[in-house]
């Protein structure tokens, strides 16, 4: 709008409900009609409006008429005059009839606007605003100059937005705010710009198109125009002023007849905006050139070489906007600045393009740099009224109603990042981020690797840790605003060069019983509750060395059934489990945790448990340590038989010790520790076994626990000392059973480790990895191993899984062997009808797969991964 003058005669004319709603609902005509404008009532294909153009008789020189007449079939109307730099001093109004029932309008005032707007071009003409009046065949028009001289060749300019099809009875048409989404056939497109705009921070919203909502590109054949500095600092929010009640199915009409006004009428190149929006919510593409590119618009004069619009259909100076329409301004709004680093709640400097004043009286010298809002309304940089007096200080609102802004990765291990950089990294990853968003408004930050998440941490954090695999991988950030809003920083790539670590047996230590307040504080775990452990002082190496954990988990206690997860400490838990619980029974379990910031977590999913962990060893990137070589699964004991070891129980107190050193093909020399699948069978009371190096004190460490008449296995890294290892039965009568699996030495042809962050890879309940169903009775399925979630395609000797039995239907066991081999006599899991069984694994992969045979039954198994060997 131009000048004070204009405006205070706005704001003394009431704008009432004009054409198409006369009876103030809304909806065309009586209660069986719909407008012929709605979405559903065209026909398919780019919609071709018709535009009429009345001229105006002089009555004096300050005064001008079209006197009341039948007119063409039109929804949109505004006047315009030879003169671009032309102002009409006084009041321009119209009213219009509607095309059904016949009544006349109440007399509503147009509001001028600028003519620059898009530039000096052929053709130019001065004009009002334009402003939708719904389906209409008459019109009338008065124009005074409060004795100011009128601009010559004043016309009225009626648009008809086209629909292709008469008004119909209602029942016959959808009109829902999505009914126009229909697909017409494209036209020929503007080239497209020829790489994708920047990416942004926050998501980018659904768009009704061009072509969906009819535009007829035949209008527009200068191709778009970018900003100058290819960024788009502000956004500026407008609406479309004296506008009637419509209904949301009309809103492509609307945005087409805009479309045509602002071409034929305004003779821009384009619809000024760059976004439209309804009082539904409807997002739609204005101006040409990309909705992902800082297209030059033209909306606010003086300011549009460094900003984008949003014009929201309707007028906003009695009743603000609707809640969904400023949802939909708060998306627009996040995307494009988040495109380019800007804040929905800060500020940005933008360089004036004219000399000029705005409505709240500031004055503005073209080349000057003035500091505005980055959501800022029209007539903050323009004498208007617009977005209306009710709409702009909604505003306020709409700048905290976005997610996190300028979300960025600041280092990666240390070292400044910036998105797209390349910085490498070892199995351990350590990020840093920034974000202007005060915490207070945030709920948690997700530390993403490849798009999963690998950590997540609260709204006051600023740093997570995770565990990474050899390779190349996107790292990115996500945070999760107070409102539910998403946004996502840009990507950074780390190269991971992930050193082999070697293993350092320990003699079995207690690190940690709840039931004592061992290591942790005392007392059960809760449901969803979490204890977290240190445990790198406790191996005695060099600080920052050790890469993951061995400890043997016992749950205890258990109030009912749930499941342990076992995870590094300063990372996301993944759904992977260790053990499974159910009321009554003592489950011990074999982890391999990765370690990232000295600590290891323990999550308990329901009721209340007591935990008991048990080291007896680590992995170490440093000297010294030993590694892994495949070997077996080989039975080496069986008391039942006298295999190994003297035939007959262990009786309670009693100690059975196994030569393991130079037996069935394990070197007699340089051997570290051995990995042992123990099963525990036939124990005539409640005990616990204990594994441990022959030649050395026995301490409180347990390894199996069991009731009467119950099997339970478990998987056992013990040091060799002497060459032997001993077993050690608490109380009562058992049969034990010793099955090797691999052994850690000096030899040089070893495999090393590597952490994986937990992830399940099998699951038959869902399908995950094999087919779905439970493995029934000499079944056997096989599951790829190699190449799949961070394990590398080649070279990998063996994988560490956690494999859990459930839903047995009859007592039966399983065993875990290389695909491509002969299965030995060799079991991992032994379980009874309706019992849940964990086990950790060490399985030598052969062929990439691995495969689990069930002896009888039927049985679902999981198998979650947390590292392997190389």
């Amino acid at each position: 709008m131009r000048g004070t003058a204009m405006a205070a005669a706005l704001a003394a004319v009431a704008v009432l409900g004009i054409q198409g709603v006369a009876n103030g609902t809304g909806v065309f005509g009586g209660e069986d009609e719909v407008s012929p404008y709605s979405a559903s009532a065209r026909e398919r294909g780019p919609v071709e409006g018709e535009v009429h153009k009345l001229a105006l008789e002089v009555k004096a020189s300050d005064e001008a008429v079209l006197s009341k007449r039948d007119t063409e079939p039109f929804g949109l109307l505004g006047v315009s005059w030879k003169d671009p730099e032309a102002e009409v001093k006084g009041a321009i109004e119209a009213r219009t009839r509607d095309a059904d029932s016949g009544t006349w309008s109440k007399w509503v005032t147009l509001e001028q606007a600028e003519s620059g707007l898009d530039g000096k071009r052929p053709g130019l003409r001065g004009a009002t605003e334009p402003v939708w009046v719904g389906p209409s065949d008459g019109a009338e028009v008065r124009v005074t100059g409060e004795g100011a001289a009128l601009p010559a060749g004043m016309e009225l300019t009626l648009v008809d937005p086209g629909a292709g099809a008469s008004a119909k009875k209602k029942g016959g048409l959808s009109l829902g705010p999505a009914a126009f989404a229909a697909d017409p056939v494209p036209p020929t497109p503007a080239a497209p710009p020829t790489t994708p705009g920047p990416e942004s921070t926050a998501p980018r919203p659904d768009v009704v198109s061009r072509v969906q909502w009819g535009a007829d590109e035949s209008l527009n054949n200068e191709g778009p125009i970018y900003l100058p500095g290819a960024k788009v600092k502000a956004v500026f929010v407008h609406h479309t002023a004296a506008t009637a009640p419509y209904e949301c199915s009309e809103s492509a009409a609307i945005v087409r007849s805009i479309h045509v006004y602002h071409v034929n009428t305004n003779k821009w190149r384009d619809v000024g905006y760059n976004f439209l929006v309804d009082k539904c919510g409807t997002i739609f593409e204005g101006r040409q050139g990309g909705v992902d590119q800082p297209v030059l618009g033209a909306h606010t004069y003086g300011w549009n070489s460094e900003s984008t619009s949003v014009s929201v259909l309707g007028d906003y100076t009695n009743a603000g906007a609707s809640a969904a329409a400023l949802e939909s301004i708060s998306k627009v709004a996040a995307y494009k600045l988040g495109q380019y680093d800007g804040d929905m709640n800060g500020t940005t400097t933008l360089t004036a393009g004219a000399t000029q004043s705005n409505h709240h009286r500031e004055n503005f010298t073209a080349g000057q740099t003035y500091t505005f809002k980055t959501v800022s309304g029209h007539r903050d940089g323009f004498n208007t009224e617009c977005p209306g007096t009710a709409l702009y200080p909604q505003l306020d609102t709409i700048r905290t109603s976005g997610p996190a802004a300028q979300l960025k990765i600041a280092s990666v291990n240390g070292k400044a990042a910036q998105p797209g950089a390349v910085l490498p990294s070892g199995a351990a990853l350590t990020v840093d981020w920034t974000t202007s968003t005060i915490s207070g408004r945030l709920t948690r930050f997700e530390l993403l690797v490849d798009g999963r998440p690998a950590a997540v941490t609260g709204a006051g954090d600023r740093r997570a840790s995770a565990i990474v695999s050899e390779g190349s991988h996107q790292v990115q950030v996500r945070a999760t605003a107070a409102n539910g809003k998403v946004s996502t920083s840009l990507a950074v790539t780390v190269d991971a060069d992930v050193d082999g670590a070697t293993f350092v047996p320990l003699a079995p230590k207690r690190l940690m019983d709840t039931r004592s307040g061992l290591g942790v504080r005392q007392g059960p775990v809760g449901g969803q509750g979490v204890v977290t452990l240190p445990v790198s002082a406790a191996t005695g190496a060099a600080p920052g060395t050790v890469t993951a954990v061995v400890l043997n988990v016992t749950a205890t206690n258990p109030t009912e059934s749930s499941f342990v997860a076992a995870y590094p400490s300063g990372t996301t838990r993944s759904s992977a489990s260790n053990l499974n619980v159910t009321p009554g029974r003592t489950i011990p379990n074999l982890v391999v945790v990765p370690v990232v910031d000295g600590s290891v977590s323990f999550f308990n999913n329901s009721g209340s448990v007591d935990l008991i962990a048990d080291i007896t060893g680590y992995f170490t990137a440093g000297s010294g340590g030993a590694k892994q070589v495949n070997f077996g699964p080989k039975r080496l004991m069986d008391t039942r038989s006298g295999l190994g070891v003297r035939q007959g129980p262990v009786g309670g107190q009693g100690v059975v010790t196994l030569p393991v050193a130079g037996v069935d093909g394990v070197p007699a020399t340089g051997v570290k520790a051995v990995v042992l699948n123990v099963t525990a069978t036939n124990p005539t009371e409640s005990s616990h076994v204990s594994v441990f190096p022959s030649g050395t004190t026995r301490s409180s460490a347990s390894n199996l626990n069991f009731t009467p008449g119950l099997t339970i296995p478990n998987l056992v890294i013990v040091p060799v000392v002497d060459g032997k290892v001993s077993f050690f039965n608490n109380s009562g009568n058992v049969d034990l059973i010793a099955d090797i699996t691999g052994y850690f030495s000096d030899d040089a042809g070893g495999a090393e480790h590597a952490n994986l962050a937990p992830t399940r890879l099998m699951d038959t309940r869902s399908g995950l990895g094999v087919r779905k169903g439970p493995v029934g009775g000499q079944g056997v399925v096989t599951l790829p191993v190699a190449g799949v979630q961070g394990v590398p395609a080649t070279g990998v000797k063996a994988v560490i899984l956690n494999v859990t039995a459930t839903n047995p239907t009859e007592s039966s066991h399983v065993s875990v062997f290389p695909s491509g081999t002969t299965r030995s006599s060799a079991s991992n899991l032994n379980f009874t009808r309706g019992l849940t069984i964990p086990n950790l694994v060490v399985v030598p992969v052969v062929d990439g797969k691995v495969s689990f045979y069930n002896n009888s039954g039927d049985v679902d198994l999981i198998a979650d991964i947390t590292g392997y060997f190389s």
